[in-house]
């Protein structure tokens, strides 16, 4: 498959090629074109970005107020000796990357030999655990400077991607599936966090929001949704107030002194082309790019949810959006006014900076909505009709207009791409382009909007026939069902319809998030049709969105499946 995705890529000319970097750098005001020097600037921005963020946030004490949200654990958590096997079954799982640690050695290396260094990196993985102890070696980080945007002769327009030891991420993966274990057996993590988790998703954690704005609509009511921007959350986490937390969760012992060495002493390097910068050390945050990295911050972030008994919290790992409910517009803002001061107050305890000029504000009703303002440290919060919220558009009417169009214009581009090579490749070839290139523009998320009207969809029905007549060879007058039954390719809506009823079927199993399994609910005393003791309510809606909702749209098919 990797060879055949260099003659793919080859045919429509696209190359990952070598990261070109300007041949002179902005630092201090003039032009540098040392690259060692440019290293050294690159990597002394990147490590100091969390300290000098956490120094501008107000000190307003911590020790009153975190123990407030979080209750001790009166259950500890342990490690488990690893065992030889689950070595190799851990290193077998790694996806075969070849990006390269500060040792020069990348994953597929390591896969190559593990039968062979097994033994004694089994025994080192549990003497790690035994001593509490995380290697040094493991902790050094190369960094590679990736450019977002702006002007590229200045290192603060990039973005840095850690490089960590391969070994590093091995060890990380055998606590991290100790951790779980713990986690979701004590109930550790809230039911509104659905970054990093088992069985969660970004589309579980849209539709958790969309019912939310939907059964508001549905009576009546209004919701004003914060979507909250959080600058270099991962880069600004406190060790001592995550160690704090930690202990009271019940990691504490030998567990958590391996942790804070985790956390400890941890060192980083830039490599700018072929040069490489000097080690700085790595003062707070949690390691970018890491296993366990994540894990921490959901932890560290997780006692948010109580901070207001009024407000909904939708997470996905920094990610944080709040919603606030009423039938009274007036007395509603109020009401966001003041928990949301209580937000930033948790915020300011735990050294997370808020970015105001990129929160926004949304809000979501039937009629006059223009006039409500939400003030934070003085400072009003932008009212906005549309968002990307955990990569879907999403406008204030929920009627995802502007997030189809989006989905219509990449698709188009793609389609292009398929177009141009189809002299070059044959349909299989053509197919694996399609689902590639097409096809996750179609599903991410598209069980929330993509339970729509016809004629709203219509414009990527007319596309994905075009894509399918293109893989076959075909005019644009050919009729399309066979063709997407040769390729064995599912249509638009029945992607949307397989999408939504598997929802409902975790449903069925009690497989779901609580906020979600919430929504469903099963019929009793059907009699002795066993097919139909799996049935769901339909719930009545008289708004429209509603109606769409999977919680509405999801148990419509569910429950009509028996009969077709």
């Amino acid at each position: 498959m990797r060879e055949l995705w260099k003659i793919l890529n080859n045919v429509i000319h696209k190359s990952k090629g070598k990261v070109c970097y300007p041949k002179h750098f902005t630092v201090e005001g003039k032009e540098n074109d040392n690259m060692m020097d440019v290293a050294n600037c690159f990597n002394k921005f990147f490590v100091n970005i969390g300290s000098d963020l956490a120094e501008k946030i107000p000190d307003v004490g911590r020790d009153t107020g975190n123990h407030n949200f979080i209750n001790r654990n009166l259950s500890s958590m342990f490690l488990r000796n690893v065992e030889e096997k689950e070595v190799i079954q851990v290193v077998s799982a790694c996806k075969n990357k070849t990006s390269r640690d500060c040792n020069d050695i990348d994953m597929i290396l390591v896969k190559n030999v593990i039968e062979c260094i097994s033994k004694p990196l089994t025994y080192i993985c549990n003497l790690s655990f035994q001593t509490g102890t995380f290697p040094n070696q493991m902790k050094v980080a190369k960094v590679i400077p990736v450019y977002k945007a702006g002007d590229k002769h200045d290192f603060t327009n990039y973005r840095p991607v850690s490089l960590l030891s391969q070994f590093s991420k091995i060890l990380e993966k055998l606590f991290v599936a100790r951790l779980n274990t713990f986690l979701e057996k004590n109930k550790i993590l809230n039911e509104s966090q659905y970054g990093f988790r088992s069985k969660r998703s970004t589309a579980l954690a849209l539709l958790d929001s969309v019912e939310e704005i939907a059964n508001s609509l549905e009576n009546k009511m209004y919701t004003i949704g914060i979507f909250l921007d959080l600058q270099k959350a991962f880069d600004t986490i406190n060790h001592d107030i995550l160690i704090d937390k930690l202990e009271r969760y019940g990691i504490r012992g030998r567990v958590l002194d391996w942790v804070k060495s985790y956390l400890t002493d941890r060192k980083q390097f830039v490599q700018l082309g072929d040069f490489c910068s000097l080690l700085l050390d790595v003062s707070c945050g949690v390691p970018q790019g890491a296993v366990l990295g994540p894990i921490l911050f959901i932890l560290y972030i997780n006692d948010i949810c109580k901070v207001s008994d009024v407000l909904k919290l939708v997470l996905f790992a920094d990610d944080t959006t709040i919603f606030c409910t009423g039938d009274d517009l007036q007395a509603l803002e109020q009401e966001m006014n003041t928990e949301l001061k209580k937000i930033k107050s948790w915020l300011d305890r735990n050294k997370l900076s808020l970015n105001l000029g990129k929160t926004k504000l949304m809000v979501f009703g039937n009629m006059g909505t223009n006039d409500v303002e939400i003030k934070l440290d003085d400072k009003i919060i932008e009212k906005v009709n549309e968002i990307k919220f955990l990569g879907v558009l999403i406008d204030d009417k929920i009627n995802w207009k502007s997030h189809i169009s989006h989905v219509q214009r990449k698709v188009s581009r793609s389609i292009s791409v398929i177009n141009k090579a189809k002299h070059d490749l044959n349909k299989n070839s053509l197919r694996i382009l399609y689902c590639s290139l097409v096809l996750p523009y179609f599903t991410y998320c598209a069980e929330v909007w993509g339970n729509n009207y016809k004629t709203a969809l219509h414009p990527l029905v007319i596309l994905q026939k075009k894509a399918i007549r293109i893989i076959h060879g075909v005019g644009y007058r050919e009729h399309t069902n066979i063709l997407f039954a040769n390729s064995k390719l599912l249509k638009f809506q029945d992607i949307v319809d397989l999408l939504t009823v598997q929802i409902v079927f975790r449903a069925s199993k009690d497989n779901l998030p609580k906020n979600i399994q919430l929504l469903f609910s099963k019929r009793v005393g059907v009699g002795y049709n066993l097919r139909h003791t799996q049935n769901f309510k339909v719930r009545w809606a008289n708004n429209k969105r509603k109606r769409l909702c999977p919680s509405v749209q999801g148990v419509k098919l569910w429950n009509n499946l028996g009969r077709q």
